[in-house]
């Protein structure tokens, strides 16, 4: 199959990158600061907040206060993650354009994490997404460990398929799908998919791979050639993989975009502008750049203003 001609990013840092980040709670203006910055890039699919607790989740405790501070651009989808209703009611009065909820393709990796098995975490979404239909309000879904758990190691592709076929029946108009430890290589990452294109249509699909073993672009590259044409991505590569100490975790937006261009694959996001925002919040958060690219161009940029 062919490449895709366009690729749309959705952009994780501000819930998936920020909300393990370890140290004091972020500012909730460096939060709506860097979501702003991401819609001036172009990016049209940004996943905001996380309507949960703030006891498990302390870095996501402004999530209604974040929607509340940003500048909406038109034409952006704001999402947040929506694990139950009362989570859905709140991100509904905050204005969200889009909810996602999170099941995982392991057993064991479901009953720790969220404390329930894979069926009960399905019939968990069922009031969610009865609701959002009520609203119209698009429900986006994920499946966590696809291609590797922490706890069970290998995960059979039809176990992925299952749960995958599971949420996008239920009424989920995407499912993206998870290697939320970064084990995958390649042709794991296509026999997976082979698996779930059974039963969900390709162009209802997204792929969510983290780097933690620095595969991502090359699992990516190979889903890209199956068809996909939606890649969940951090700039900066912002968000641990908490499964793995010290370990890198989401593939840096800005390393996908560099490979996209490569590819000739439109995306509509400017790279020297996503760059520099990569760089502010790695400044803001006093921490590490985790984009290859990020630092290979700001270095660069950083060259010839010395040469100047």
């Amino acid at each position: 199959m062919a490449l895709p001609q366009k690729v749309r990013l959705v952009e994780m840092s501000p819930r998936d990158g920020l909300q393990n980040e370890p140290g004091p709670v972020i500012a909730t203006d460096i939060k709506t600061g860097l979501i702003d910055r991401l819609a001036d890039c172009g990016l049209s699919h940004i996943e905001s907040a996380s309507f949960v607790s703030p006891k498990w989740v302390p870095q996501m405790g402004d999530a209604a206060e974040v929607m509340a501070g940003i500048q909406r651009k038109p034409g952006v989808c704001y999402s947040a993650l929506t694990p139950n209703l009362r989570g859905f009611e709140n991100a509904l009065a905050a204005g969200v354009n889009e909810v996602a909820v999170f099941a995982a393709a392991s057993e064991s990796f479901s009953k720790k994490n969220i404390n329930c098995t894979i069926a009960e975490s399905l019939d968990r979404f069922v009031p969610v997404i009865e609701q959002a239909r009520k609203h119209n309000v698009p429900v986006r879904g994920y499946v966590s460990t696809v291609l590797g758990c922490p706890y069970e190691g290998e995960i059979a592709p039809e176990k992925v398929a299952e749960v995958a076929r599971g949420l996008y029946e239920m009424g989920c108009h995407e499912v993206s799908l998870g290697d939320t430890i970064g084990v995958g290589t390649p042709l794991k990452a296509k026999r997976m998919l082979e698996a779930v294109v059974r039963h969900v249509p390709i162009g209802n699909l997204a792929a969510h791979f983290h780097d933690t073993y620095g595969q991502a672009l090359a699992n990516l590259y190979a889903v890209l050639e199956e068809g996909v044409s939606v890649i969940d991505a951090s700039v900066a590569g912002l968000g641990g993989c908490p499964y793995a100490k010290g370990a890198s975790g989401n593939v840096a937006t800005e390393d996908v975009l560099y490979m996209l261009q490569g590819l000739g694959i439109e995306t509509g996001v400017d790279l020297d502008r996503l760059v520099a925002t990569g760089e502010w919040i790695c400044g803001q958060l006093d921490r590490h750049n985790g984009s290859k690219v990020g630092q290979a161009l700001a270095g660069k940029c950083k060259q010839q203003e010395d040469a100047e």
